[in-house]
């Protein structure tokens, strides 16, 4: 018998190498049962792999958009209302599967990107609609609420600190944009008039903003509130 660490030759008596001190092994002989990494009812669960996860839900994305396609060609003969299913079933999948694919998915990148997929999405509508209301409203709509969102995560995935005001503005942008959007509704669809819906909104999103701002500037107010709400 010989130690499995240094190969000196030991005597079958023996229990541990003179020379190095390891304790002896012997294959013939059994060996005694340690006590298991883990209990027995707290097995580790077992991982799942993220990409059969990812072609899974691609699946569930992708038959329901082959059958109301096929559907379609059957009944009508040509792409009709399975147009308008497969472009929100694509859009989900965009904003929902498609950054899974990624190992670090980069919001900065995904956010103009799921806003641009909308925006087609409407554009599509629109011509299957045989509408005229995408670059009067659909477009400067979906734009800039796409770009309020863009800065936002822009700012928040490159700046540490000053969340505060990030938050704020943006409440305050998208405020400042409610009476252009009711404008757009006027002058894309002639029979609504101008109520004035918008400075509600307006209104009250300026004054959430301007508490952000002013939580952000005055640190005793927001220290106060961060105790009360224990944030």
């Amino acid at each position: 018998m010989y130690c499995v660490n240094c190969g000196v030759r030991l005597r079958d008596s023996e229990k541990i190498c003179p020379l190095c001190a390891t304790a002896v092994f012997h294959p013939d002989l059994p060996r005694p049962q340690g006590e298991p990494l883990y209990p027995e009812d707290r097995l580790p669960a077992p991982q799942v792999s993220s990409r059969g996860v990812q072609i899974i839900l691609t699946a569930l994305f992708l038959i329901p958009m082959l059958i109301c396609f096929q559907c379609d060609l059957l009944v009508n003969r040509g792409v009709t209302w399975s147009g308008f299913v497969l472009g929100a079933l694509a859009l989900g999948y965009i904003v929902f599967v498609l950054p899974q694919w990624f190992r670090r998915p980069n919001p900065v990148v995904f956010c103009p990107v799921n806003f641009t997929a909308a925006g087609l999405y409407l554009l599509y509508i629109n011509w299957a609609l045989e509408g005229d209301w995408f670059l009067t409203f659909a477009f400067p709509v979906v734009g800039a609420v796409g770009l309020i969102f863009a800065a936002v995560t822009v700012l928040l995935r490159y700046l540490r600190r000053g969340r505060l005001y990030i938050f704020g503005g943006a409440l305050m942008a998208l405020g400042a944009f409610m009476p252009l959007m009711e404008f757009l509704l006027c002058v894309t669809f002639e029979p609504i008039r101008f109520y004035g819906w918008s400075l509600y909104p307006l209104t009250a999103l300026l004054i959430l903003g301007g508490m952000l701002i002013f939580l952000a500037i005055n640190q005793p107010a927001r220290e106060k509130m961060e105790k009360k709400f224990f944030i």
